[in-house]
């Protein structure tokens, strides 16, 4: 059976490398933390940013669908106006 002696530097010994180790995970726990933190901001960032280009492609949209309605006018307004046209002619024509 071992001395008192013995077993109380076993124990110390156990103890320094518990210790060591106990700081060895608080310092990974950090640096992990730390990631952790980079990661969540660059997270927003990209929300930020996804919020910003869906808000874009929402204007684009509105405004392309103005640009076609403005273009289907003009033509409607063309046909009309050709219409008038064939009408005058139909009538010059009556007239004759």
């Amino acid at each position: 059976m071992p001395s008192v002696a013995q077993q109380l530097n076993t124990i110390v010994d156990k103890t320094s490398r518990l210790i060591e180790l106990c700081a060895a995970l608080q310092e990974d726990n950090d640096l992990l933390r730390l990631e952790s933190e980079a990661l969540t901001v660059a997270l927003d960032a990209s929300k930020n940013k996804t919020k910003e280009l869906e808000e874009k492609l929402r204007v684009l949209k509105l405004a392309k669908s103005f640009s076609e309605t403005n273009e289907k006018s003009l033509d409607i307004k063309q046909k009309i106006n050709d219409f008038v046209q064939e009408i005058d002619k139909c009538i010059v024509l009556l007239k004759k």
